[in-house]
């Protein structure tokens, strides 16, 4: 597994032998991105196996119990949960075909949503949803990826992302890497920018989404949306169908994960708040479906009222 937490400055991989060092990947956001969440869980569900465990019930539970948002995790674990034998092979199988399904699913968003990015565009997205997010090409940034590819693309800004800064430190890196043009920005320099007429589309990830619409994503995406609404700029999902969530019918019930406040008060180890600051950090925030213009799936296009059946 590609430790994130100490990209771009060196790339390291850990190596991981037990689900329980998977479980703490995934809660301390070693790995992180709702798809790669539920594929990283299924090989630890494997590695359960491996170890001789014949029931998966703890290891499925603790697994579970690692970031409760995202709902690629509670999918992918279900579905390995439902073999009929829970054997080594039977459930590495299955993790191999999650991880290989959600790639063609990345790939798959791409080609629906790159038409509803108008040519020439400049394009604005937050947090990381690239190959990182996922098992490859990504979602939001899977449909940059092939927007670009189809000479669509103009280019991009890409929302730092407080306070652990994915975008700035994870799609920065990405988009380095595939020689597309961008700029990062800090988050509270989009307003402006979309006031200028420099941003033509949004597109955000997803780790959860209600039946109607309702989305979850990281922190700072819903304000996007209000501001897209403003200024007349269509906002869009990308998400694969595992994220979609229709047993909720609204975003209300969504749980918003609160992480630990040193994310906010200490940047790379280094304390800048004062002593005894009181803090809230949620991880995420909830975009009501009517802000959404689209909602991209491996599927299709979705638009409000929706229907993922």
């Amino acid at each position: 597994m590609l430790d994130q937490r100490v990209l771009p400055r060196k790339e390291v991989w850990l190596e991981l032998s037990q689900w329980e060092q998977v479980r703490d990947a995934i809660r301390d956001m070693a790995v992180r991105g709702a798809p790669a969440i539920g594929v990283s869980a299924a090989y630890g569900l494997a590695l359960a196996a491996q170890q001789g465990d014949h029931d998966l019930t703890n290891a499925r539970n603790g697994l579970a119990s690692a970031r409760p948002t995202a709902v690629n995790l509670v999918w992918a674990l279900d579905r390995i949960m439902a073999i009929h034998e829970l054997t080594f092979d039977a459930v590495l199988a299955e993790a191999r075909a999650i991880e290989q399904e959600d790639l063609a699913m990345n790939h798959q968003i791409g080609l629906n949503g790159a038409p509803l990015v108008p040519d020439q565009a400049q394009v604005l997205t937050v947090c990381n949803t690239g190959s990182l997010a996922t098992s490859g090409h990504g979602t939001a940034l899977g449909i940059v990826r092939t927007a670009y590819s189809q000479g669509r693309l103009k280019h991009v800004w890409s929302c730092e992302t407080r306070p652990r800064l994915q975008g700035l430190r994870l799609t920065a890196w990405e988009l380095l890497q595939d020689g597309i043009p961008f700029h990062s920005i800090a988050d509270s320099a989009a307003a402006s920018l979309m006031r200028a007429g420099k941003v033509d589309f949004v597109v955000a990830g997803a780790d959860r989404i209600a039946a109607n619409g309702d989305s979850a994503n990281k922190i700072g995406t819903y304000s996007l949306a209000v501001l897209a609404k403003h200024h007349g700029i269509p906002f869009v999902i990308a998400a694969p169908s595992s994220t979609l969530d229709p047993a909720l019918t609204d975003g209300s019930a969504i749980p918003i994960e609160e992480r630990d406040a040193s994310e906010l008060t200490d940047i790379e180890g280094v304390r800048v708040a004062p002593e005894g600051c009181p803090v809230y950090n949620p991880g995420f925030d909830v975009t009501p479906g009517e802000l959404v213009t689209a909602i991209v799936t491996e599927r299709g296009i979705h638009h409000a009222p929706y229907n993922f059946s």
